[in-house]
């Protein structure tokens, strides 16, 4: 395992795991004096981390960060359908309830 620094000087472990790199990543950005980051001092932060990082790490954290993204983007669409699916039941109660 490997360590790379961030703009702001903190040691970011590159073992793989994804998670860790958003917490220092957010846990830096976020530290700074009443939560003063901008959209472009993230994209900035996250682009240093990527140049840091060798072609096998990118591989290794672009197909973790797909992975990740899938299964918010499951769990999104699963939540929508189950509140479909409540609202729908409710409407039914309702309608059962009317007559």
């Amino acid at each position: 395992m490997r360590n790379i620094k961030l703009t702001t000087g903190a040691n970011v472990a590159i073992d793989g795991d994804l998670l860790t790199v958003l917490e220092t990543l957010y846990k830096e950005l976020t530290a700074k004096p009443n939560l003063e980051y901008s959209f472009e001092d993230t994209s900035r932060e996250i682009q240093h981390v990527i140049e840091e990082m060798t072609e096998e790490e990118r591989r290794q954290y672009l197909s973790e960060s797909l992975f990740l993204n899938f299964v918010s983007y499951e769990n999104e669409r699963l939540a929508a359908y189950m509140k479909k699916l409540a609202k729908a039941e409710a409407a039914t109660d309702a309608t059962t309830v009317e007559q």
